[in-house]
Parts: C-alpha cells; structure tokens; sequence
C-alpha cells in the first residue's frame, strides 16, 4: 500500500502467505524474487518486520536509508522495521540473482531477551562480513531453522505446531544472540558501553527527534545532567548527543525528501524548523548536499 503524500515508497506489512500467524517466515531469496511483482521491486519500501539475509553465493547491493551494503558470499544483513530500503539489485539495476537465506519476522516474535534489545532497535548495524568461523556456525544455525520451519509445512509428519513454534522462536533466539556478540562493524564501542543511560536516550530520541534537539532538553527529560548524557553517548557511539540528535533529523530529513511528494519548507517545518533557510542550512552541514538537489539526485 502507498500512503497519500508519497512517491516512491511502499509501506509492505507482514505477511506469511503460508501460515498467516506465525511471526516468523524461512525462505530463500529465490522464492522471494519469484513473489515480488515488479513494481515493488524496482521500488523503496518500508518493512514493518525484521529481515535476515545470509548470502552464500552472487553478488548484488542493497540500500539501507540512503547507505549501500554490500551482498556477497559471506555477509549478512539486518534490516529493521521502519528502514526503507531498495531490494537487493545488480550492476545494471536489476532485481538480484543471489544464493541467499532471508528469514522474516514480527517484532513480537523473538524471545524476550534483555540481551537482544540493542540488536533489535533501529540503532544496531545493518550488515556484517563474516569470519569463516562466524559463517559456518550461523550458516549452520539458519539451516537448523529452516529445516524446523519446513516441518509445519510436511503434514505427513504430523508436526505438534504447539512444539515447533516455540522452538523456531527459541532457535531464533539463539540466532540473534550469536549476531548480539558479533564486533560492531564500524566501530570498536559498542551500544553496551553507554549503559542506561544510552538505552533510555536513543528510546526518546526516536520519540522527540521532530520535536526538540536540544541536549539539555533530552537530559532534563531523562534526569541526568546534558554531561552525563554526551559521556554516555560518547562511549556508546564515539559521537555526541548532539551529533546523534543531528544525525538522526537528516536522516527524516533524507527520508521525507525522497519518498514524499511535500515542499521543502513543509518538511523543514515538521521536523521543527521554523525558517526554511535554517532547515537548508542544516540539511547542507549534515549531508553536504543542498535539500533539492538530494531529492533530485536520489529520484
């Protein structure tokens, strides 16, 4: 479905054709290319599921909120609910042959893990290149998952559904668990080096980011001093507040320019900028690219 106001975006909600309420989905890439019509694969869209893909063979390039990640043997790739992305595409721009594992799931339905909360937020990387090590064991855990998955399909093997969605749950569980411990890709910190503190402000920014960027205003929400708020993030991030709430605006900023059809200055003013001149201005330092020549460059 493609909300009024917007261009280029589908909003895609989860789906199992299969099992319509299980919240959780085992396929290959290949099946998915076969189900996707073509005007939503050569489309931006917006998942509302999580979405795990190990590539095992070809290679192909998929974009993550406006950042290219690379498909190739040996990577994997996490995209969140709410990220828009492209589908994974060739070097002529054309929906990807690729030898790859996806697995679709609803936010409810992983395990209630604290452990598994920074991985499953919209602040965790997008892809990692595994180690040969790294690679046989989650290959191997995938394959362990799909085999179980396959079971609710084989009637002949009068599977009890009451056993075997649990297990798929735990069993993904131990997924995301082998991914949590997984080095940062892009940095040597790590979320668990902010503590709460981080935890609770990353939380508020994605429920404030439209409403205020000011630090001292984050930190008077949170009850801890602006300080005490840019350490925490500093060690989580290696950035500070400041940058995490200007990042984070840009970012909207980027999305709303792209795949909406509103004037720059309508955009400006709902992430709370009251003069399109400033909001021009911010957009140019974040990203070094004027408002309307991103949109043009990116449509």
């Amino acid at each position: 479905m493609v909300k009024v106001g917007q261009r280029d975006v589908i909003d895609i909600a989860y789906l199992n054709p299969d099992r319509p309420r299980l919240g959780i989905e085992v396929l290959t890439f290949d099946v998915l290319r076969r189900r996707l019509r073509r005007a939503v694969a050569r489309t931006a869209s917006r998942p509302d599921f999580h979405q795990l893909l190990l590539v095992r063979g070809g290679e192909a390039t998929v974009m993550v909120d406006f950042v290219p990640q690379l498909c190739t043997p040996g990577r994997l790739l996490h995209l969140r609910p709410g990220q828009v992305q492209r589908f994974p595409a060739d070097a002529e721009g054309r929906l990807a042959e690729l030898d790859a594992v996806l697995v679709l799931f609803t936010a409810a339905f992983p395990p209630r893990l604290p452990q598994l909360a920074s991985l499953l937020d919209g602040f965790g990387p997008a892809g990692w290149t595994l180690s040969p090590g790294d690679l046989l064991v989650l290959d191997r855990a995938l394959a362990e998952i799909t085999a179980e998955y396959h079971t609710l399909e084989d009637r002949r093997e009068h599977t009890n559904a009451d056993l075997t969605v649990p297990l798929l749950r735990q069993l993904l569980g131990g997924v995301l668990l082998r991914l949590a411990r997984l080095p940062h890709p892009d940095r040597a910190t790590s979320a668990k080096a902010g503590g709460e503190v981080f935890r609770a402000f990353r939380y508020e920014l994605e429920r404030s980011f439209a409403v205020t960027r000011s630090v001292q205003r984050y930190a008077a929400q949170l009850g801890y001093s602006p300080r005490t708020l840019t350490r925490a993030c500093q060690a989580a991030t290696g950035r500070t507040a400041k940058e995490l709430i200007d990042a984070r605006v840009a970012l909207e900023a980027q999305r709303l320019l792209v795949h909406t059809d509103l004037p720059v200055a309508a955009i400006g003013r709902m992430l709370g900028f009251s003069e399109p001149a400033n909001f021009g201005k911010f957009f140019t330092r974040e990203t070094g690219d004027t408002p309307g020549g991103f949109r043009t460059r990116w449509r």
